[in-house]
Order: C-alpha cells, then structure tokens, then sequence
C-alpha cells in the first residue's frame, strides 16, 4: 500500500504579502500542507523546522537567509524522523526563499535516502514561482523521480483549493 508524508518547512508571524509586511498566524506553506492533509487524511505530516529561530522581524528574517544562501549553510533540522522508508511519496512544500528552497530543506532532503520514492514539491512565493527549487531538489535526489513543481502565490494560500487538488490527485 501507498503510503504519504506531507513534509513542509514554514513561516508564522510576519511575512510578505501581496506588496506588504503582515503577522500570519499559520505560514502559506502550512496552510496549504494542511488542505493537502485534509484531502489526504491517511499521510503523515512533518513540519521541517530548525534548531534555532529566525528573527521574528521579516526583514531580518530574510537576511538571514540571504546569508544561509550564500554560505550553502545546513541548518540542523529539529526534532529530525528517524526513517522514510515507509513512504513511498513526499509532497514537500516550502516557501521561495531567495529563489529556491530554505536552506533547512535541503537538510531534510540530504538526510534521508530517497531511491525509488516520489517527490512532489510545492512551493508558496510572492510571484516568483518555483525559482531553481525543482533543479535542486533532482541534483539533491538523483535516484527519486521528481514531479513538476506546484507554485501558489502565498497570498492566495487559503483559497489554493484547485492547486491543492491537482497535488493530491499526484498521489494516485
């Protein structure tokens, strides 16, 4: 039997929306992860997260990861899963960082083995789309396929119903 993990990394508090600085209280990235979860009631979900917080200011926030970025960094992923071997699709979702994923994603994506094993990613942004995310996560994953990448303006996160569907409709 098919089994999915819903894997996302997201950002709660301020962020950029449509043009303007607001307080979120669920990031984009986790409410379309938990639209996924609720058309898909039988997958796990896994919030990607650090060890550390990032400044609650957004514009500090986004420094620091320009800085991760440009160092490759590896931040430590909290509360790491101990296997993936039980699945056999990650739908992973993660906002646009500076044109591809944060960097603690790329963690996720190195820790694990994914041989033989579908990756459908997803991921929110402000307008621009998936940047060079779907490149990095084959290069990071050569021995998984790699679906084409979901983009869904951020701002529209709650109302991503048909983004949503197409999605889990990849899971069949």
């Amino acid at each position: 039997m098919k089994k999915t993990l819903i894997a996302y990394y997201s950002r709660r508090g301020e962020n950029y929306v449509n043009g303007s600085i607001r307080e979120l209280k669920l990031g984009n990235t986790e409410v379309v992860a938990q639209k996924i979860k609720d058309l898909l009631p039988e997958a796990d979900m896994f919030q990607i997260d650090t060890t550390y917080e990032y400044s609650k200011s957004y514009m500090t926030c986004i420094e620091e990861a320009k800085k991760e970025l440009r160092e490759q960094a590896r931040p430590e992923v909290k509360n790491p899963l101990d296997s993936i071997d039980q699945y056999d699709t990650i739908i992973l979702g993660y906002p646009n960082w500076w044109g591809t994923m944060p960097m603690v994603c790329y963690t996720f994506l190195e820790s694990y083995d994914f041989t033989g094993k579908t990756i459908i990613p997803f991921c929110t942004n402000e307008g621009s789309g998936m940047g060079s995310s779907e490149r990095f996560i084959k290069k990071l994953c050569p021995t998984a396929t790699v679906l084409n990448g979901t983009p869904i303006h951020g701002a529209e996160a709650a109302n991503a119903d048909h983004e949503v569907q197409s999605i889990v409709n990849l899971t069949k």
